[in-house]
């Protein structure tokens, strides 16, 4: 998961978030997972699955930061949820051996870091919205 998808300021603000890049790094990672695999019909469902929830993390970020900050946060921990799914596929692939143990505990910490990297995040959108405070849908530039 070395290859960040680093680049200068851009038109869509999501990709100029480091956990939207992670989390396409992660997807990347769960792509040579099942690339590696054989093409058993449940090994390729199973994988499809992950590649899934995997996608979500960086799907509900960008879909969120067009939103106002509220909905952000919302879409924020829709990404959370996609990463438990993630947490819960990796500790199954790992179980049925369709990842070794090196490969289990990297995705863990990749999933780790995505989790306090988005709850960074979110604290700091709700610190930014005062209580009863309605912000305004926010625009690309």
């Amino acid at each position: 998961m070395e290859n960040e998808h680093e680049r200068p300021t851009t038109f869509f603000r999501f990709e100029d978030l480091r956990i939207y890049h992670k989390a396409l790094d992660y997807t990347d990672w769960v792509y040579l997972m099942a690339k590696n695999t054989t093409n058993d019909p449940f090994m390729k469902s199973f994988f499809d699955h992950f590649l899934t929830s995997s996608s979500g993390i960086a799907l509900n970020i960008a879909e969120g930061s067009s939103r106002n900050k509220s909905q952000f946060v919302y879409y924020l921990k829709m990404a959370k949820s996609s990463v438990r799914e993630c947490v819960v596929l990796s500790t199954i692939a790992k179980s049925r051996s369709f990842i070794t143990d090196s490969a289990y505990d990297d995705s863990k910490n990749h999933l780790m870091e995505m989790t306090k990297m988005i709850g960074a995040l979110i604290g700091s959108l709700q610190r930014s919205v005062k209580p009863g405070e309605h912000d305004e849908e926010e625009e690309d530039e």
